[in-house]
């Protein structure tokens, strides 16, 4: 295999991705990590998408932002359930088969008589809801589509590196190189602060003396204009801005009610809770812009409507500021879920600890289901 990426329109996309489901009570990176070390440690990149994630190497060609194959594809053909498909690109062919949102397949081969032979393989896996293949191969059932043609202008995810250390080097060389600069600037003041200064033995002891007098009484006036004994400002820590888990749990709810507003013409993809909005996502089926402002001007009122483009449409509303409540000092651990769950009924999983806080709530339209982010602040 010449490497884990293809080029199309001049713009390189990650393939043969290592794909597994996620599991709840991970984050996606905590869970990347913990697969990478189990299956092998080269695979240092990783993708999340829904409740899949895929792990690449950089050895193998994976880069940073470089966007999946597999999901424009599973994107691209999410009418069907269950798919494999096959598409010759560069003299190469590439292969995603998907069942029931799990990709089941993402490889890239040199040889045609070897892509021929796994698809055939595959393709005796009963209940396919459609096969496609290159019209030259003569395969039974199957269509043949152009890849480039399932691509679309915004990837729908794109690789990340497990592990931080890489941002953490580059981060520790840009402080050097700032450092340098500010020593390169700044190079005469502090030559002339270390210089070496006169002894107080070689200065008349009247004019020291004096000098120390007038220091001590302007010290005393800077202490007297900014009261400098005073108690300083208590430092306020994150788990201090906490609001009421279940009031927040009720607002993101009923925001989302709010906007999960039926429109004619328009399929509402999801529903995202965040810290201070709500966001809804539209897809345009047969519906007209105007159509869309008149009924949201209607049914939504005080939302902020944003064109995405000419078939999406973003809408956000803002949500009310909730009381935050003191918490104890406590350590911190994140959660993220999938449950069949309202907001209300998911948050009281987590009643026996003392500061729990929901960062993001999200509504998928099409799986109906919850998505949630908490953390929780925990001894």
């Amino acid at each position: 295999m010449a490497g884990q990426y293809i080029q199309i329109n001049r713009k390189k996309y990650a393939v043969g991705l290592v794909w597994q489901p996620m599991v709840s009570g991970y984050t996606v990176r905590a869970y990347a990590y913990k697969l990478a070390r189990s299956i092998d440690r080269k695979l240092n990149m990783y993708v999340g998408y829904r409740s899949l994630v895929g792990l690449g190497a950089r050895s193998r060609g994976a880069r940073s932002s470089m966007p999946s194959i597999a999901l424009e594809v599973m994107t691209a053909l999410s009418e069907y359930s269950s798919f494999l498909a096959v598409f010759s690109v560069e003299n190469k062919f590439v292969l995603v088969a998907a069942r029931n949102g799990i990709i089941l397949q993402d490889s890239l081969f040199d040889s045609e008589v070897v892509a021929r032979a796994k698809y055939s393989e595959l393709s005796e896996i009963p209940d396919w809801n459609i096969l496609i293949a290159p019209a030259m191969w003569g395969m039974p059932r199957a269509v043949e589509k152009n890849l480039s043609d399932l691509i679309s202008t915004t990837a729908h995810g794109v690789l990340r590196p497990i592990s931080r250390f890489g941002s953490g080097v580059l981060s520790l060389l840009t402080f050097i190189l700032f450092a340098f600069v500010l020593l390169y600037l700044f190079r005469e003041p502090l030559n002339q602060m270390f210089a070496p200064k006169p002894q107080i033995s070689k200065i008349d002891p009247k004019i020291a003396e004096e000098y120390k007098r007038q220091i001590e009484e302007k010290n005393k006036e800077l202490d007297a204009e900014f009261d400098i004994n005073q108690e300083p400002e208590p430092l306020v820590m994150p788990y201090d801005l906490l609001p009421d888990s279940i009031m927040r749990a009720e607002n993101c709810y009923k925001a989302i009610a709010f906007l999960m507003q039926p429109i004619t013409g328009w399929n509402q993809i999801d529903v995202s809770c965040g810290e201070t909005h709500v966001n809804a996502r539209f897809i345009r089926s047969f519906g007209t812009l105007d159509n869309f402002y008149s009924v949201a001007a209607e049914k939504l009122p005080g939302a902020v409507v944003q064109e995405l483009s000419d078939n999406e449409i973003n809408v956000q509303a803002k949500l009310p500021t909730l009381d935050a409540v003191p918490r104890a000092d406590l350590y911190l651990v994140e959660v993220s879920a999938e449950s069949k769950l309202i907001p209300r009924e998911f948050l009281e999983i987590f009643n026996g600890f003392d500061g729990v806080y929901m960062t993001k709530v999200s509504w998928n339209s099409n799986r109906k289901i919850w998505n949630y982010e908490v953390i929780i602040y925990a001894k």
